[in-house]
């Protein structure tokens, strides 16, 4: 063990502890945290603002000026920490990292994570790919990795946000944690929710082992992509904890599966739904649309909350709208007129 808590001068300190400051010289692990990085590996920094491209990144005052610079430097289970660009005017949009951003294959267990304050679009730091692009903002290719605390804004284009880009040989992305995060303006087709959005699976399907927990969502047109179709179906999915879009105008679907369907494992829980997705010309125009993929593929669609009114039998017109197959199960979830009861099919 080290000494523990020191003044700056660099002598141990010893009570009380009045007047700091104080540094570490070993890991502190807190409730909710922890003071050293993430995983096993090297930690490297990033700070739009106060950074440059000739820095080595390996601390706040030598941060790299890019998101993907830090990214091609890390190596297995390293950790990037990404702080905010300074807000340089007051119109409500945050200073983006405008940039495409790669996780490749050799990268694996890596952790990406904002230093943010709070989860609203201001308090995380932001990316954001231009206008015109039809690339994702962040694509990964390599398994185990974390994304975290980060804020993805889509406006202009129609690569979509995060791309899980795994085409089980020189693309891998099952194991990916996504918390945490803010996505808006995201899409992977100008109208249609069944071609990508905020989150999104690869035409190959795969990406399997995947969590989706805490994230806001704002005005995507659609905001959780599932599809599959020339590889593996996705299987083993968690979706929980998050706020969907409640813009009807701006968004076709909020979750969506699709392609040759769903496999098994797919537990959607706990989340809340806002008004009824309506956006002109869609092709989706549900909260959900879940198809899975044979008779012995199975989930859990429980404990969510929608905004929409009506009775509580089914999924029609005027209740919680949703296309939900009969291998998924079904339980407390509520409208605002109460707990929906699933009609038998």
């Amino acid at each position: 063990m080290g000494q523990g808590l020191k003044a700056v001068g660099g002598n141990p300190a010893s009570p009380p502890y009045r007047n700091g400051p104080y540094t570490w010289d070993q890991q502190v692990t807190f409730a909710q945290g922890s003071g050293s990085p993430i995983g096993e590996g090297d930690t490297w920094y990033v700070d739009g603002t106060n950074g440059a491209s000739g820095n080595n990144g390996k601390s706040w005052t030598t941060a790299m000026i890019t998101i993907q610079a830090a990214i091609t430097a890390a190596g297995p289970g390293d950790t990037v920490f990404i702080t905010a660009k300074d807000i340089t005017d007051g119109t409500g949009e945050p200073t983006s990292y405008e940039e495409n951003v790669i996780i490749p294959l050799a990268t694996s267990n890596l952790s990406v994570i904002g230093v943010s304050r709070g989860r609203t679009q201001g308090g995380l730091p932001q990316m954001e790919d231009g206008t015109g692009t039809t690339d994702a903002i962040l694509k990964v290719q390599a398994p185990g990795c974390l994304i975290a605390n980060l804020g993805f804004n889509g406006a202009g284009n129609t690569g979509g946000g995060i791309l899980l880009d795994d085409d089980y040989s020189t693309k891998s992305a099952f194991g990916t944690s996504i918390i945490g995060c803010h996505f808006k303006n995201c899409k992977g087709h100008s109208t249609h929710g069944s071609k990508g959005g905020a989150i999104m699976w690869g035409t190959a399907g795969n990406a399997w082992q995947v969590l989706i927990d805490g994230n806001t969502f704002y005005k995507n047109v659609c905001d959780i992509c599932i599809i599959g179709t020339s590889n593996t179906v996705p299987q083993d999915v968690t979706i929980q904890n998050n706020s969907f879009s409640d813009s009807p105008a701006s968004t076709d679907c909020n979750i969506y599966t699709g392609g040759s369907g769903f496999g098994g494992g797919l537990l959607i829980k706990d989340n809340t739904f806002g008004g009824l997705p309506a956006l002109s010309s869609g092709d989706v125009a549900l909260y959900a649309k879940i198809l899975i993929s044979g008779t012995s593929a199975s989930g859990m669609f429980c404990g969510n909350y929608f905004g929409s009114l009506g009775t509580t039998a089914g999924w029609g017109s005027g209740k919680a709208e949703c296309d939900i197959e009969d291998g998924i199960w079904t339980v407390n979830n509520r409208t605002a007129a109460g707990v929906i009861v699933r009609e038998a099919t």
